[in-house]
């Protein structure tokens, strides 16, 4: 529903199909953004729990779909129980929009984009992941909250495999263009008294802590 949200309110689109197997649910998220209409401009929604034709012709679908992980489990284990919610998915749009773009949100979301690509059989880029643009976001924001400074101001990266393989690029953050390993010699290092890798062990726990 956040990408939904987004989709109307920046004016991407005001066309709009979902598909949730949970059909209440469905009904209940579909009531609100109806009833919301007052704050948006004219927009068209369809819903279904199992009618994938409502998506025919579809520019975009975004897969958030997924078995939501348990306290304590890893994105890893999530792999077989989403690959086969995906066989499920995949061929359905496809079928009904072989011109679109897959944009992966549902973890582990680097294998789970692999799967959509070979399920669907579609070239490389018209396969999207979300890849680590979220643990990128955590570590600027929390980068900003010990400068005390807006996260707009704060760069860094977060690369490679979403999640608890990530990896932090120390030597790229900088505030405004000044790179702190330039003020600390040991930034990000295990000699750091700043201890601040020990921020990226809080990106990556931030998805455990949400859960909560």
């Amino acid at each position: 529903m956040a990408c939904v949200f987004s989709l109307l309110t920046k004016n991407v689109t005001n066309d709009i199909a979902l598909i949730d197997k949970d059909k209440k649910a469905l009904e209940g998220e579909n009531l609100d953004i109806q009833q919301g209409a007052l704050f948006l401009k004219n927009y068209n929604i369809q819903a279904s729990s199992d009618d994938y034709s409502i998506t025919k012709n579809s520019q975009i679908c975004i897969i958030t779909a997924g078995a939501r992980q348990k306290e304590g489990e890893s994105r890893l284990n999530l792999v077989q129980r989403n690959a086969d919610i995906y066989k499920s998915i995949i061929p359905e749009l496809v079928k009904h929009s072989p011109d679109t773009i897959l944009l992966i949100v549902s973890n582990p979301v680097d294998i789970l984009t692999y799967v959509a690509w070979k399920l669907s059989s579609f070239p490389v880029h018209r396969i999207i992941g979300s890849g680590t643009h979220l643990d990128t976001a955590r570590f600027r924001f929390l980068l900003s909250q010990k400068l005390k400074i807006a996260p707009s101001d704060c760069h860094g990266w977060i690369i490679g495999e979403h999640g608890d393989n990530s990896v932090p690029v120390w030597s790229s953050v900088n505030v405004s263009g000044m790179n702190l390993n330039d003020l600390n010699p040991n930034f990000g290092t295990c000699d750091d008294t700043e201890k601040w890798a020990e921020m990226h062990k809080e990106v990556v726990e931030s998805a455990g802590i949400l859960w909560h």
